[in-house]
């Protein structure tokens, strides 16, 4: 299928698209990060192991994660001006079931949880509706600035505990639902989907199908299991790593996990704007090279202050650059009617992709004692990652402009 013309301007109402995307996914990303603040508290009060903790933070994550590849299928199909409202009114009920009904036992928080999850899938959603507002010399900075709204997270760890301690168990899912019901309103009325949006008219499982057999889908997983699954490790595990490595307190380790967090966001969109300017894959062939180099120095376990602190803020830069410039190359590498089927498959990479390095972390310092070979693998993978976009990855990029051009 040929693409069809796209937006030739960058006016008004592609800026307020993009901008009531960015508020939908940084509130949905809220919705679905409400567990993980108050795992500690579910475990004394409800008595449970660490195993059992760990899960019901998961459940939650593990759901957005893989509900994102049916989600950005239908996405290509009837567009984001219904499904921006549908996941934000769908995400209301868990939250507050969780809030009203289910914080008495780990059954029903894990049913809560479960369906909590859909909150996670909004990502699928944004790519596709954003990617099609805007022409391809501005798609790297516009899905930039939508990938921070990932920091609801933020809001959510920032705010969720101290809701409880001010107003009770169920506040911050009330407060939670009344935003998201806002939204969903005002995102039904003044939403609208780009003109000329290429429409998918394949079923949804041929579709799926169809982006399996893509070069860049498999591609862009990979890229992003990297990137975006190590800000997801390193936001999840680095507290612990702190702790347990430097001695930190619980405080200050988390306070330094929120500048991780911070400058990640900020890069995001730093990120898709290079892309635009020089193209995804330098953009990517460097932050892959950095990230190498800098969990290689990390694996030494150098001092904390400056080497380690530099280190790590570095490998948040470029690892937030990196998640804006896979989906930069996502908006010029996939079909546009396959845009969102594709960003599905490739967000639940990078959500699956940050689960796998804490678990090896905790392996292998249970093991050695020691979080280095765990850093020295994330140097490896990383430098693989760059042999993968200087070959294979330019030449699927650059076959795929040429077809285009």
């Amino acid at each position: 299928m040929t693409d069809k013309k796209e937006p030739a301007t960058f006016g008004r109402e592609p800026a307020l698209m993009l901008g009531l995307a960015t508020l939908g996914f940084a509130l949905n990303f809220w919705a679905w990060a409400l567990l993980s603040p108050l795992g500690p508290r579910f475990k004394e009060l409800l008595g449970l192991s660490a195993a059992q903790q760990a899960l019901l933070v998961a459940v939650p994550v593990i759901v957005g994660s893989l509900g994102r590849i049916p989600v950005g299928a239908l996405t290509d199909r009837f567009g984001g001006r219904v499904m921006f409202p549908l996941i934000s009114a769908a995400t209301i009920v868990p939250v507050l079931f969780i809030g009203l009904a289910g914080q008495s036992s780990l059954p029903m928080l894990l049913f809560g949880g479960f369906f909590l999850g859909i909150g996670g899938t909004v990502f699928a959603v944004g790519v596709p509706f954003v990617n099609a507002w805007f022409p391809p010399h501005r798609r790297g900075l516009a899905i930039g600035i939508f990938g921070a709204g990932m920091g609801g997270t933020a809001i959510s760890a920032l705010t969720t505990v101290n809701l409880v301690k001010a107003g009770g168990s169920a506040t911050p899912f009330l407060i939670t639902a009344i935003a998201l019901a806002v939204y969903a309103a005002v995102a039904w009325l003044f939403m609208r989907d780009a003109p000329g949006r290429t429409v998918a008219a394949q079923p949804l499982l041929g579709r799926l199908a169809a982006t399996a057999k893509l070069a860049i889908t498999w591609q862009a997983c990979a890229l992003y299991a990297v990137a975006f699954g190590g800000y997801v490790a390193f936001s999840v595990y680095l507290p612990a790593y702190l702790q347990t490595g430097y001695g930190l307190d619980q405080a200050d380790a988390a306070n330094r996990m929120a500048g991780f967090v911070v400058l990640a966001v900020v890069m995001r969109p730093i990120g898709g704007w290079l892309s635009d300017r020089i193209g995804s894959i330098p953009v990517l062939t460097g932050v892959f090279a950095v990230i190498a180099v800098m969990a290689a120095i990390q694996a030494l376990t150098p001092g904390l202050m400056p080497v380690g602190t530099i280190a790590f803020l570095t490998m948040a830069a470029a690892l937030g650059a990196g998640s804006g410039a896979t989906f930069a190359l996502v908006a010029q590498a996939a079909p546009a009617d396959k845009v969102g089927t594709v960003t599905g498959l490739v967000g639940a990479a990078g959500g699956l992709g940050g689960f796998v390095p804490p678990l090896l972390m905790g392996f292998v310092f249970g093991e050695l004692g020691s979080y280095g070979l765990g850093l020295g693998l994330l140097a490896a993978a990383s430098a693989l990652t760059v042999l993968l976009t200087t070959t294979v990855v330019r030449l699927t990029a650059s076959r795929r402009l040429t077809s285009v051009a």
